[in-house]
């Protein structure tokens, strides 16, 4: 990445964070003891601030240094949502994409595109193998189309060990982890118990779902618990996840 690039990225970064905290210029460059000047060329990628100043600006946005700078090397990657059905992919990657200001991106959504078929079809068609190399595909080309971008991803994608390896190595996952009850509960007021409808044994279903895929889950970066928790909440613990 260029340093032109990079300054931009961090800029975006500050002004960023004072618009999620309601924070004025005036009162980041109060609470730094850095210019408001300064700060402007910052935010706008055009200054090449000094170590101290940064410093002194982290400080007052309550994180270090280096942390700021790690977000940045982060924010080049596309954000990867994990978890089952229910975890709050969509609903947390949307808001999250929002406040980012990148896209969002439902990967079943892209398989579907891929196949030419619901995804329902694709599985009754053509079976989990070759669902498997649509998803691999879509997924290839999602991270082609975007630098940056909040995916969520399928429930099972985690069991495609050449899909997953590519996920790892491309992006910044996170986990979205929630109780089995709370999972259920949430597909049960979707209307939809894809992929569970006419399983009397749903719920021991996901309970076992979520064993067989822990230790997958858990190579993520990151882990939010969701259960019991507000979307204001699980949002917060998911932006503090990342950085």
């Amino acid at each position: 990445m260029t340093e032109t690039a990079y300054l931009s990225l961090l800029g975006d970064r500050v002004r960023a964070w004072r618009s999620e905290n309601g924070m004025t210029r005036k009162a980041l460059a109060a609470a730094s003891g850095v210019s408001e000047r300064y700060l402007a060329q910052l935010e706008a990628g055009e200054g090449n601030i000094s170590v101290l100043l940064l410093r002194k600006v982290a400080r007052a946005m309550g994180v270090t240094v280096e942390s700021l700078v790690r977000e940045e090397e982060r924010q080049q990657k596309c954000i990867a949502l994990l978890g089952l059905r229910g975890a709050g992919k969509s609903t947390l990657g949307a808001k999250l994409a929002e406040s980012l200001k990148v896209p969002f991106v439902e990967l079943d959504r892209e398989v579907e595109k891929e196949a030419g078929a619901a995804l329902g079809e694709v599985f009754a068609m053509y079976g989990q193998d070759a669902f498997r190399r649509f998803e691999r595909r879509a997924l290839e080309r999602v991270l082609a189309q975007h630098d940056r971008a909040v995916i969520a991803t399928g429930g099972g994608l985690v069991t495609d060990t050449a899909t997953y390896k590519m996920l790892l190595e491309r992006c910044v996952c996170v986990w979205l982890k929630a109780s089995p009850e709370e999972h259920m509960a949430r597909v049960i007021a979707q209307g939809d118990m894809r992929p569970f409808k006419g399983r009397s044994a749903a719920l021991d279903e996901i309970r076992q779902l979520l064993a067989d895929r822990d230790r997958l889950y858990r190579r993520a970066n990151a882990t939010v618990d969701t259960s019991g928790k507000t979307l204001r909440q699980s949002l917060n613990e998911l932006r503090q996840a990342l950085t």
